[in-house]
């Protein structure tokens, strides 16, 4: 076994199994967490002490283009990429043995790039360490399996099921609806155990071929990696079946969207106990100061949250989406949501985040949210205890409203890191100027002749 390949997780030394590693893909989540990077052989991965790419590509939108830097010039300096090797896991579906390693980018100085998404994570992990406390969270992907589709001029249509019927929606939790695309769960159960990924849970949701799936608690950067590369396994394990696989937030009109809810604790390093619950098994003020921090600051998080213009058409009552900051105990119309549970697990639920988020952005924004409460040290707003849906809403409209309120919001901007929140506003500014460009079917087929 080669030098670098003794740092491996046991995952990836089980896959390779004695067997010549053919490829190395060094990758890294940019802005909408596409992962970008370069491949390599591994003998060349080997022997290279750096790896290099543009610090641009922090600047690029999700349709390809170049937002405006807001640091005026610009010379596209190169950023070191640093393995770490912890991440480094199968990439099953290649033909030859190849492995995926997550890196970290840092300046020519050594400093951590704060554009990156996965150092605006570490940052704000770091805000609760040096109170002595550990985030801990839980994020549940939703996502829908949709036939094929090469014209985006057509709309998604649920996939072929194994009995030759379409997916029907309004089937949540049944079980012979999921088995519908059972080939299709097979191949990512066996892609996440070849990668080393415990999956809590899968479950058909109430969309046409809408699927969940729920990870283990643990660390947020831990987190936020697994989903990044389970975005990543569940498009291959689809395409192997002739269906794409989709994280938009609401791809099918008239079903409901694919969120990311988290839950959320945090733990004291000291005593490993859960500082949201006390010694009587209650819970404490720091929990409703987390929750405050939520309800004042999420407003200007749901940028990162729900990042497209697309991400909006969730939040519309009685389909499975918040409309506002209330929150509830055991109550799943609110955007904030106390689940059952034992003291040593009382946890929060965030609601809002929306599937076609950038897992390491959507985590951080949320974790900074608690984080400002507890510092605050306010008391939330009364529980909701009755539906939601009949409240008013308080969370922006579109896009563009969402980023007026992430720069009014100076303590998250601050928590979040200034330099980051200006380079994210520049490219999601410019991506809701081109869609602005775009004329829909309904506005021709609405207006063209009836105005």
């Amino acid at each position: 076994m080669s030098k670098w390949t003794e740092k491996l997780p046991e995952a990836a030394r089980e896959f390779i199994a004695g067997r010549r590693v053919d490829e190395v893909e060094c990758i890294i989540a940019d802005i909408a967490g596409v992962a970008r990077g370069k491949a390599m052989p591994a003998s060349k991965f080997a022997k290279q002490a750096n790896y290099f790419l543009p610090n641009s590509i922090f600047l690029q939108t999700i349709t390809g283009e170049w937002a405006d830097n807001p640091a005026g010039s610009f010379t596209e300096p190169d950023m070191i990429l640093v393995p770490d090797f912890s991440t480094a896991t199968a990439a099953p579906w290649t033909a030859d043995v190849t492995l995926q390693v997550i890196h970290d980018a840092e300046d020519q100085a050594g400093r951590p790039v704060p554009t990156a998404p996965r150092n605006v994570l570490k940052r704000i992990v770091e805000l609760y360490n040096a109170e002595g406390w550990q985030p801990i969270v839980a994020p549940e992907m939703e996502f829908f399996l949709v036939a094929r589709n090469i014209d985006p001029n057509m709309p998604i249509i649920p996939p072929m099921g194994r009995s030759g019927r379409r997916a029907a929606g309004k089937q949540a939790y049944s079980m012979s609806a999921v088995d519908e695309y059972g080939k299709v769960i097979d191949d990512i159960y066996d892609f996440a155990e070849a990668q080393g990924f415990e999956i809590d849970g899968i479950l058909q949701e109430g969309g046409a071929g809408q699927v969940e799936i729920n990870l283990a608690h643990g660390d947020p950067v831990a987190l936020a990696d697994e989903i990044f590369f389970f975005k990543r396994l569940i498009r291959e394990a689809a395409l192997r079946h002739d269906c794409f696989a989709t994280f938009m937030a609401k791809p099918i009109e008239g079903e409901p969207g694919s969120a990311m809810h988290i839950h959320h604790s945090v733990v004291d390093k000291k005593t490993g106990k859960n500082i949201f619950s006390d010694r009587k098994g209650g819970e404490t003020p720091e929990f409703m100061h987390f929750i405050a921090g939520m309800q004042t600051h999420l407003p200007a998080a749901v940028a990162l949250l729900a990042p497209y213009v697309n991400s909006y058409r969730r939040y519309v009552p009685d389909f499975a989406a918040p409309i506002n900051l209330e929150w509830g105990r055991d109550n799943r119309t609110t955007g904030l949501r106390v689940p059952i549970s034992g003291p040593e697990a009382r946890r929060l639920e965030n609601r809002l985040a929306g599937m076609d988020c950038n897992p390491y952005l959507g985590i951080a924004a949320s974790l900074a949210c608690g984080y400002l409460g507890l510092k605050a040290g306010k008391m939330p707003r009364a529980e909701c205890t009755q539906d939601a849906y009949n409240m008013e809403t308080d969370l922006p409209y579109n896009l563009g409203d969402a980023l007026d309120l992430l720069e009014e919001d100076a303590a998250l901007r601050e928590a979040l890191g200034v330099e980051f929140c200006n380079v994210y506003d520049s490219v999601k500014r410019n991506e809701y100027k081109e869609f602005l460009q775009v004329i829909s079917p309904w506005e021709r087929e609405h207006l063209l002749l009836n105005v």
